[in-house]
């Protein structure tokens, strides 16, 4: 059994930033996440793209915010339960929770944060017999690391944001890249759109449009790929890879289970005060959650993880007060040992002079 203070559910930025408002409460954080890693989609989904709205950050890589993140919060020892899905959880007659994983790992804390995300999630995926013979064979349904595609020929399938922004990055990586799309509109950002366009007029991006992909062919791995246009007749494309990037189809998993009121495939929170749901004691924060207004971007996950902390702290510790202190002025104490604190002005004496 693993005992903690808050127990964690989702290692994604949200998560992560738990660990450290919580350690400058004293409140030991055991995160629990269905991937092998820490990050969530920053690490498993786009760690090579940038960020732009992280207060502070004019432009980080998803991946580097993970790492920062996992710094600030190393002085107070998190622990981690990876590549293992919660299952369960059930209240005990002493006020906390037990959260039981797929692989029947178990953790009891008097406080549960769901910051799992979007929750269980996987790729959309086309219709096509032959797909499941091809994945990890010249089938990819996310790019994890851009150089692998060095020097090769590149198919990528979709109308979104990430179709676009992987073919425009490609661009400068693979031999060719080709972007299929089955209509002529994209559902991208305009900037996206304009610079896919450029590339296509300058010959770095074939762009074809309305078309799908009708075939795989291969032996034993990619080769080529048929593409079908309206009223005319399929044609053959030699390419090494085929990256469909058709989204994501969200699920709460398990956690949709746990008796949690639901409001558009996400736990309804109390936003005016701590982001608690239903269930005293288990609160939901960052993209998971839901109440008027949400917002789904990382600072706001940020926001709501320093309020919950607050909360957990006044459950845990009822009738104690706490009193804030800023970390400019006290620094931040490990519980490592560590003390990070800013160097205090040398005064002198105008008689020393």
């Amino acid at each position: 059994m693993i005992k903690t203070d808050i127990i964690i559910i989702g290692a994604g930025p949200t998560g992560l930033f738990t660990v450290f408002e919580a350690g400058l409460l004293k409140l030991k954080c055991h995160l629990i996440d269905a991937l092998p890693q820490p990050g969530g989609q920053c690490s498993e989904l786009y760690p090579k793209k940038p960020i732009y709205d992280i207060p502070g950050f004019p432009e980080i890589l998803a991946g580097d915010l993970t790492k920062n993140l996992l710094e600030q919060g190393k002085q107070f020892e998190p622990g981690f339960t990876l590549g293992e899905r919660a299952e369960t959880v059930e209240k005990q007659d002493d006020g906390t929770f037990i959260v039981t994983t797929n692989k029947g790992t178990e953790h009891q804390a008097p406080i549960v944060a769901i910051a799992s995300g979007l929750g269980s999630f996987e790729p959309r995926k086309p219709q096509l017999e032959s797909l499941a013979a091809y994945e990890d064979k010249g089938v990819e349904y996310m790019i994890k690391e851009p150089e692998m595609y060095r020097d090769k020929n590149v198919v990528i399938a979709g109308g979104g944001d990430s179709a676009l922004d992987w073919s425009i990055f490609l661009a400068d990586v693979a031999k060719s890249v080709t972007l299929v799309h089955r209509r002529n509109e994209f559902r991208g950002h305009l900037d996206s759109v304009e610079k896919v366009g450029e590339l296509k007029r300058a010959g770095k991006i074939n762009l074809i449009t309305p078309a799908e992909i009708t075939n795989i062919i291969g032996d034993g791995k990619v080769e080529a790929i048929e593409i079908s246009k309206k009223d005319e007749e399929p044609f053959m494309l030699e390419t090494d890879h085929f990256i469909p990037l058709f989204g994501l189809s969200p699920k709460l998993g398990p956690i949709a289970n746990w008796g949690l009121e639901i409001e558009k495939n996400a736990i309804k929170v109390n936003n005016a005060l701590d982001y608690q749901t239903n269930i005293p004691g288990i609160f939901a924060i960052g993209d998971g959650n839901f109440y008027p207004g949400k917002l789904k971007l990382i600072l706001c996950g940020f926001h709501e993880a320093t309020l919950m902390c607050q909360s957990a702290y006044k459950r845990i510790n009822p009738g104690k007060k706490y009193v804030m202190k800023y970390t400019t002025v006290g620094g931040v104490a490990g519980f490592d040992g560590s003390m990070k604190v800013a160097k205090k002005e040398q005064v002198l004496n105008i008689k020393d002079l």
